[in-house]
């Protein structure tokens, strides 16, 4: 006869797994001008999300308060189930160095170190990462054999590259994106997409692009239109 496990003994379901990304209620002013009206947003580990919407539409104040680099007024910021908006700087800085990668628009490489050393910057703040990684990333945007290479030798779209791979370096569970393609060719800008959203879908990393171009925008798994503050349809 088949034994039938009461209800009470059945395991207790396990919680879901935290997002790679989370924000609550998101609102920020800069004095009497209100550039956040209570954003809310939700990205998962492996999801690429993108973010559209004109200039002036808190699109880039948004991105700072995600990755700690400024502190959100009213609302709370989660990385991978941990709050962060509650900590002061230097511990935001220190949980951003291993946790979220950083991509801007200009690469922001540093001119007197090379280019293996530049991608290796992330990875000694936190500890986590190595040189082997950060040789295999290269290799895979396409800079094996740049590595002692000066930032001054290499190409717009070069440079952004290493700037892909840098924030892929230490595995961070999130890649906070802000017009990474926005000073590169046609060309230039689809293999820098390929390969920020191929890299870190394998790493299972939740991906956010805050972009003005459509075709950056159709790398994601769903996109976000921001305007005047808040997500509209």
């Amino acid at each position: 006869m088949r034994r039938v496990t009461a209800p009470d003994q059945l395991p207790a379901p396990l919680p879901p797994a935290p997002a790679a990304l989370e924000a609550v209620r998101l609102r920020h002013s800069f004095g009497a001008v209100t550039v956040l009206h209570g954003v809310s947003l939700r990205v998962e580990s492996g999801e690429v999300v993108a973010v559209t919407g004109p200039s002036g539409s808190g699109k880039s104040t948004m991105l700072h308060l995600l990755g700690g680099l400024d502190a959100a007024q009213d609302g709370e910021v989660w990385w991978a189930g941990e709050r962060v908006d509650t900590l002061d700087s230097q511990a935001r800085a220190m949980r951003r160095a291993g946790r979220v990668g950083l991509i801007f628009q200009h690469h922001y490489l540093l001119d007197d170190l090379n280019v293996l050393d530049n991608v290796l910057i992330p990875c000694r703040l936190s500890g986590q990462g190595d040189a082997g990684r950060a040789a295999d990333l290269l290799a895979r945007v396409g800079l094996a054999g740049r590595e002692r290479a000066l930032p001054e030798v290499l190409s717009g779209g070069e440079r952004q590259r290493v700037a892909v791979a840098r924030a892929l370096a230490p595995r961070p569970a999130v890649v906070l994106a802000d017009e990474p393609t926005g000073s590169l060719d046609r060309a230039n800008a689809e293999t820098v997409a390929e390969l920020l959203v191929s890299l870190a879908r394998e790493d299972g990393a939740g991906v956010l692009l805050v972009t003005h171009d459509e075709r950056l925008a159709a790398y994601a798994d769903r996109t976000l239109h921001l305007l005047d503050g808040q997500f509209v349809e």
